[in-house]
Formats: structure tokens, C-alpha cells, sequence
């Protein structure tokens, strides 16, 4: 049952166009650029990671306008975007190696995660991957 499951979920995957047109990335509405997203995104970590206060969060790029075309998997994700490197403790206090995520953010508040706490399954990991990655701040873990 596992092993269909697997197979089913990296079929819809491979299926998956991200590819975005010029017309879509025009007609989103990105809102301003955003001032407080550090602050934003450190208060949502804070609230997820396992230790937040002896984490290692790098935020690897200054907002930049990300456009994600929806799939039959994410919807639509639009906004200003930020990849981030985390290293969070496990509950045995071991650091467990670094892992990408992203913050799309509107409006100084964040729309939507890739990867990370709340989303650690191969969708979100392969869309922070390649989010960071359009970003300027490809992930090489």
C-alpha cells in the first residue's frame, strides 16, 4: 500500500507544470514590498521550530517577486518571496542539518510556506528547493 502511494505521488509530481508565463507574473497583484519581513518570518518560526532560540535561520535573499503556478497539488502562490535555511535542534538536542524554506509574503503579512515544519513532505521540499532556487539562493543539502 506504501509503495503505491510512493509511486502515485511521484507520478503527480513528474506531472506537475510550474513553468510560469509573462502574462501571469504581470497580472499578480504583489502588493508593496515587504519592510517587517524578517520580524514576520521569525515570529512564525518561533512558533514551529523544535528549539527557535538555538536555531540557525538564515534568510538567504532580500524579497524578490515569486509568481508558483497552481498544480492539482498547491494552489496559486503569489507574492514577495524569501528563502530561508534553517537548522533546528531535534528533541535530543542534536542539530539535524540544515533544510529550505519559503515565505511569500502580501501585504507585510505571509500568504504562504514551502517546506519546513508544517509542510515537510516531498511537495514542500521540492517547492522550497525550487523556489530558493528562482530566488537566487539554490539549495545544495
Amino acid at each position: 500500500m506504501k509503495r503505491w502511494l510512493i509511486v502515485a505521488l511521484i507520478a503527480a509530481l513528474a506531472g506537475c507544470d510550474t513553468t510560469v508565463t509573462k502574462q501571469e507574473m504581470e497580472t499578480a497583484d504583489y502588493g508593496p514590498r515587504p519592510v517587517n519581513y524578517q520580524d514576520e518570518i521569525k515570529s512564525y518560526l518561533s512558533l514551529r521550530l523544535t528549539d527557535p532560540k538555538e536555531a540557525i535561520v538564515e534568510l538567504r535573499n532580500e524579497p524578490k517577486i515569486l509568481y508558483q503556478r497552481g498544480t492539482g497539488i498547491r494552489g496559486e502562490q503569489y507574492g514577495w518571496g524569501v528563502c530561508v535555511w534553517v537548522n533546528d535542534k531535534n528533541k535530543r538536542g542534536a542539530y539535524e542539518g540544515f533544510y529550505p524554506m519559503t515565505f511569500i509574503l502580501r501585504n507585510e503579512k505571509i500568504v504562504a510556506v514551502n517546506g519546513g515544519p508544517d509542510d515537510a513532505n516531498i511537495i514542500g521540499g521540492r517547492y522550497a528547493r525550487e523556489q530558493c532556487e528562482r530566488l537566487g539562493a539554490p539549495f545544495n543539502g
